[in-house]
């Protein structure tokens, strides 16, 4: 082994240790370079080696800093120059990450590499003074570049043995081919870190992005087909006798549910009675999200776009790795129609790289935390009735315009052991369910706050002379123990969920509600990309041709999540075999379109676009 790497046997090995000690100084400096370009890139993305990760993060990141040295020590030959460029340009995409993370609130990702002219078009608009953060990483860089320049310079180019450098590149070429193209990661349960996106740190998380940065094409997938499909489901006129809203508002409350969906809740009373008694001009039903427990801009992405996160790889979310400024929106076809579009979240703007989506949906305006006057505070977020307030002004500045609003609540975020500030403790669970998930009393409370909080907007725009209607969906189900919602839902402990109890864990109630007639409706069940398709519908707008295969499919298969399907007769599966063939070749065109919507839709523009 020694021979095959240094071209030596071990005791010659040793003698030129003892002989060459300035040499073999290099090539320890040489070696410790990955952990000082480790430690200054962590720097900058405000980690700390010691205490942030784990020794398999630790680990995987090492192995992508010590091929990136070794890359460039077989391509420029001397340890110095190599040294000083791996460091060196290590530092340098560590340093574009910091101020991603400064700016926007979270890392670097793959995608927004091909979005750096707009950055550079900018820049001048940011501060770029460096902070505590460079100014150490600044440090560690020098220190190691100190510690090169120190050691013996080389006489002339040393060359590896062939054999060893062989070896080496083929080593490096089987672990990048096993790191993106074989399912080494899934299987150790590796994904992208997308929320806390510092937890895997820099590098590791980067190139785990960019492993699950591809979307795999479908089957028989083909320009011609798209076309032939696209030509199947035309474009729909405006519904004339159908009454157009002049206020179109949308309200995905965090984390808000409806826990009576299971028959063993034992609560005092109910929490949430308004919801419950809303009859009039309504339609009202359940709302299938492709998540549960958290993944806010999952179900954001399905609602606005109507696509599918059932066809993206797990645990991935498209607002981070896969949007761009084609992709077709919800607030594009409103803006196309004349409305006013606002996007408005009160909390901060990093969250999910909203400012970037948002500016690719076309919204017109986007709100933040920062927005909102004097807001009124629940725990330690902003409540809903500070947001429905600050939707009250938005639509009075219209002043009869038509205008158009995503407001995205705060107020229900986790977790539930926070302290109990504007907040009665009005609903209280049985000891028992107390119990098993103590945390679980402050969700209810909050629901019975959030219908009060709706009570209040729907009051509102009952008032209101314009034609308004207020969509309103949860976004998800809320994280609490599995042991609470096992008891609340049936299940034994231990046991295996059925498909319908799985969907049960995922239901979130929505309704779309109007100041003016509407036929109503009791019951209704879909997968939440089926939810835009169906406002548009009711507020009797045109439809796209992409919204009408969306009505067309949602009249088959009412629910396509991740979590299973939910056909029109009332079948349950998890398994698209359990299909006939003909929901099977819906299921096949609406995974093309998905496709061809997210990563080239401008091969069928007419079919996307308003």
């Amino acid at each position: 082994m020694y021979k095959l790497l240094f071209g030596k046997d071990f005791p010659q090995l040793w003698e030129d240790m003892r002989g060459n000690p300035g040499r073999w100084l290099s090539r320890l400096v040489f070696l410790l370079g990955p952990w000082f370009a480790f430690a200054a890139v962590e720097l900058l993305n405000q980690n700390s080696l010691t205490e942030n990760f784990e020794a398999w993060q630790l680990l995987f990141n090492l192995i992508w800093y010590y091929m990136i040295f070794a890359l460039l020590r077989l391509l420029l030959g001397r340890l110095r120059r190599a040294a000083v460029s791996a460091a060196v340009l290590c530092f340098l995409f560590g340093l574009v990450n910091h101020y991603v993370l400064r700016f926007r609130g979270r890392i670097l990702f793959p995608a927004d590499l091909s979005g750096w002219r707009t950055a550079a078009n900018v820049l001048d608009g940011f501060d770029l003074t460096p902070d505590i953060w460079v100014r150490q990483a600044a440090i560690v860089l020098v220190v190691y570049l100190f510690l090169v320049a120190v050691c013996p310079a080389q006489k002339k180019r040393e060359r590896l043995p062939r054999v060893g450098g062989a070896v080496l590149v083929l080593v490096m070429a089987a672990y990048t081919i096993a790191f993106f193209c074989t399912n080494m990661l899934p299987a150790l349960n590796i994904y992208t870190q997308q929320w806390n996106t510092q937890k895997n740190g820099f590098l590791f998380n980067f190139s785990i992005a960019l492993r699950y940065s591809r979307v795999e094409k479908p089957k028989d997938y083909s320009r011609a087909g798209l076309l032939e499909l696209a030509e199947q489901f035309p474009a729909v006129e405006a519904n004339e006798q159908a009454v157009r809203p002049t206020n179109l508002i949308l309200v995905m409350n965090e984390a808000f549910s409806d826990l009576t969906i299971y028959e063993g809740l034992e609560v005092s009373e109910n929490p949430t009675p308004f919801l419950h008694s809303m009859e009039e001009n309504t339609i009202r039903g359940w709302l299938i999200p492709p998540v549960t427990g958290g993944g806010t801009a999952a179900t954001e992405f399905e609602v606005l776009t109507g696509l599918s996160n059932g066809f993206l790889p797990p645990h991935c979310v498209a607002y981070q790795l896969y949007m761009n400024e084609d992709v077709p929106a919800l607030s594009e076809r409103m803006g196309a129609q004349g409305y006013g579009t606002t996007a408005f979240h009160p909390y901060r703007a990093s969250g999910w790289n909203r400012p970037i989506v948002y500016e690719y949906m076309e919204f017109d305006t986007q709100l933040y935390n920062k927005d909102v006057e004097q807001p009124h505070y629940v725990r330690g977020y902003i409540s809903d009735r500070s947001s429905y307030e600050k939707v009250f002004s938005l639509t009075e500045q219209a002043a009869g315009q038509p205008t158009f609003i995503f407001n995205v609540t705060m107020q229900n975020h986790s977790g539930y052991a926070q302290g109990w500030r504007n907040l009665s403790d009005s609903v209280t669970l049985s000891d028992e369910l107390d119990k098993l998930d103590p945390d679980a009393r402050q969700y209810v409370a909050l629901m019975r706050e959030s219908d009060d909080a709706l009570r209040m907007l729907i009051e509102h725009y009952e008032q209101v002379d314009e034609p308004t209607m207020v969509v309103f969906f949860g976004d998800h189900q809320p994280s609490l123990k599995k042991a609470f919602l096992d008891a609340i839902s049936g299940v034994e402990q231990g046991s295996e969920l059925t498909t319908e109890q799985t969907l049960q864990r995922y239901a979130v109630p929505f309704f779309i509600w109007t100041n003016y007639d509407i036929p109503e409706q009791r019951d209704v069940v879909l997968s939440s990309n089926f939810l835009g398709p169906l406002v548009v519908e009711t507020a009797g707008l045109p439809k796209s041709g992409w919204m009408n295969f969306l009505s067309r499919l949602s009249d088959e298969i009412p629910v396509v999540s991740p979590a299973g399907y939910v056909t029109q007769d009332g079948r349950v599966t998890d398994d698209p075999a359990d299909l006939t063939q003909a929901q099977r070749q819906w299921l096949e065109w609406y995974e093309q379109l998905c496709y061809c919507g997210l990563t080239e839709p401008e091969r069928a523009e007419e079919f996307f676009r308003p």
